[in-house]
């Protein structure tokens, strides 16, 4: 046996595994970075493990609240509250592919929030905005409900049971969120444990089960700030990536049905019934404004609709609106009126707003036909506004406050009584 051969070849072997886990050590402490594929995919980094960038509290500036950058990770110091130490994101985000690791203190509970509105009315992000849930299943010091469970859709749809590999408090889990145009998927640790579709028939019986009454708007925004909930645990985050997906355009809706009110939400208490296949908005004995809503937000469109004004004719079309309370609607109006009242142009509907933005010209006044079938026409994309009444564009509107919202359609009836709308053919196209 050569001794001097069999003890260098042990050697290189030793140096070797040395190398190999010095090596591997380097590559496990790359966190909170990207490599040139992921950067080639469009993934952009949400916390970059040295500042707070990119994050401010809700509804704020900076970072006051109790959040810190501690050894590489985004550390909540379990000082917050169901209503306080919430922050989000600076940009808004609509389709999604979202990478966070998480751990979370023994017996901990916290979680991470999308399309998140910063409305003034809101106090805190979960009146709006989806949660996965991060919590100690194991150590919660009280019962937790299969909706509440780590990876759940809180209070929405439950984790997958089976599938959640949860590691214990204080160790790190990897965690993954796809909203994908309404198409939803959790993953922990490797495993898909929730999967749901946004807005369908299912999606709002859940949401309209009890838990959400308080709050109308929650789950509706197609997009929003990211938040992190500080729900008074300390809980740590690294690794948040996130890579943005298309929107799907040219879908083409039909939001009455013929029927009934299938799709639509009733504020107030005027008169909203289906007669001959023909949606009618009436004036009750009340003779207040009244609201047909869509459930859903629609951001982006090209709607059209035929509408004959069979008495007094005061209505309107509204987008990008939301109920603030009762029948105290926020949004823009495309009128609908009688003769000489501006039908087809743009009224603010926002508390302290400015009332009428643009009307059409005088001479464009003869196209409403009062009392026979009309044809209007509104599209909407980012900040510009159209309209088109019986074939002849009325206005065209470019407008930065109209753009930063977002909301449902709705159907007015104006105060005052007496009036008599009916309304068919509302089809919508998404843009």
């Amino acid at each position: 046996m050569n001794m001097k051969r069999e003890c260098n070849s042990w050697l290189r072997l030793v140096i070797a595994s040395v190398m190999l886990s010095v090596g591997l050590g380097s590559c496990a402490d790359q966190q909170n970075t990207l490599t040139p594929e992921e950067i080639a995919a469009g993934w952009t980094l949400l916390f970059d493990g040295e500042t707070l960038n990119g994050w401010r509290d809700f509804k704020g500036t900076e970072v006051t609240a109790p959040w810190v950058v501690e050894k590489g990770t985004l550390a909540a110091l379990g000082q917050g509250s169901d209503s306080t130490g919430y922050i989000v994101t600076d940009k808004q985000y609509e389709n999604f592919e979202l990478l966070f690791d998480w751990k979370i203190a023994k017996g901990g509970n916290g979680g991470l929030l999308y399309h998140v509105l910063e409305r003034a009315q809101y106090k805190t992000p979960y009146m709006t905005g989806p949660e996965f849930q991060v919590l100690d299943n194991e150590g919660f010091p009280s019962k937790v409900e299969d909706w509440q469970s780590a990876g759940a859709d809180y209070a929405m749809h439950a984790a997958d049971p089976v599938k959640t590999k949860l590691k214990p408090a204080g160790q790190w889990n990897q965690s993954k969120i796809v909203f994908d145009n309404g198409h939803v998927e959790h993953w922990l640790n490797g495993e898909k444990i929730v999967e749901f579709e946004a807005w369908s028939d299912d999606w709002f019986a859940r949401k309209n089960s009890g838990k959400w009454d308080a709050y109308p708007e929650y789950g509706l925004a197609h997009k929003g700030v990211f938040s992190l909930q500080d729900h008074g645990d300390r809980s740590w985050y690294r690794n948040m990536k996130v890579r943005e997906l298309p929107r799907k355009t040219g879908q083409e809706v039909e939001l009455f049905n013929g029927k009934d009110l299938h799709g639509w939400e009733i504020a107030g208490s005027e008169l909203w019934y289906v007669k001959d296949s023909l949606l009618i908005c009436e004036s009750g004995p009340e003779a207040k404004y009244g609201y047909l809503l869509t459930r859903e937000y629609h951001n982006d469109f090209d709607l059209s609709v035929d509408f004959k004004q069979d008495a007094n004719g005061n209505s309107g079309i509204f987008f990008r609106s939301f109920i603030v309370r009762g029948v105290t609607i926020s949004g823009w109006q495309c009128e609908v009126a009688p003769p000489k009242l501006f039908s087809a142009g743009i009224y603010e509907s926002v508390p302290g707003g400015r009332g009428w933005i643009i009307k059409p010209e005088p001479e464009k006044e003869s196209i409403l036909q009062m009392g026979k079938w009309n044809t209007m026409r509104l599209v909407v994309k980012g900040n510009r506004v159209t309209t088109w009444l019986n074939g002849t564009q009325m206005i065209d509107l470019t407008d930065d406050k109209i753009g930063s919202e977002q909301g449902r359609i709705a159907l007015q009836i104006h105060s005052g009584g007496g009036i008599k709308v009916a309304w068919k053919n509302l089809k919508v196209k998404k843009l």
